[in-house]
């Protein structure tokens, strides 16, 4: 194995809402890949999640990003800008440059960076019209991004699995259990790590 150290940014997605652990704290695909990841990297494998529901893309670049890269991890998760989507201040332009430059400076420390093309999470709410223009943009950015910086890029927005209701909470914004579950199982491929297969199992 051959990251030490693993860092994941971002907003709920990340956080791991709505995976509970049964004091009620939030598990997600973040933590799921971590232990994981410790299994094959043993005793000295650290890890930290760094992501807070509810931020825009600015708070997560200004907060959590300074405080990622201090760390200097093997490997981050960055996934941003879902939040940013349903706002009317959303500036498509502006996001997508800071992106790509958030992920060169992870990139420059030597760390390898997960990214994600959202899911399609406005096949299930309102507002298509206006917000699915802008999520297309991100996830057109993300897979440019990935390939100008060599960033390792989860596709969960080519994946129709995530048309499935239960793989989402009753808010039908985020991941239910087995939805975070099926997350983790597609980054440990997309590095290359096996995962446990009834991770990505769909529910009936």
């Amino acid at each position: 194995m051959r990251w030490r150290s693993f860092v994941a940014v971002g907003d709920s997605f990340t956080e791991g809402m709505d995976d509970p652990y049964p004091d009620g704290t939030f598990r997600g695909w973040a933590d799921l890949v971590a232990t994981r990841l410790a299994a094959g990297a043993g005793p000295d494998f650290r890890y930290a999640n760094l992501a807070i529901r509810g931020r825009l893309f600015p708070n997560i670049v200004a907060n959590q990003v300074p405080e990622a890269l201090a760390m200097k991890p093997d490997l981050v998760s960055f996934a941003a800008g879902g939040n940013d989507v349903l706002r009317r201040t959303f500036d498509g332009e502006r996001l997508v440059a800071h992106f790509d430059e958030i992920v060169g400076q992870f990139r420059a420390i030597g760390a390898d960076v997960l990214i994600f093309r959202f899911a399609d999470v406005m096949a299930r709410l309102p507002g298509q019209r206006l917000v699915k223009p802008r999520v297309e943009l991100l996830n057109r950015a993300v897979g440019e991004t990935a390939e100008r910086h060599g960033a390792i890029m989860v596709d969960l927005y080519a994946d129709d699995t995530y048309l499935h209701p239960m793989l989402w909470g009753t808010d039908r914004l985020h991941l239910s259990p087995a939805g975070h579950r099926r997350v983790a199982g597609q980054v440990l491929d997309a590095l290359g790590v096996g995962c446990d297969e009834e991770w990505l199992l769909v529910p009936p």
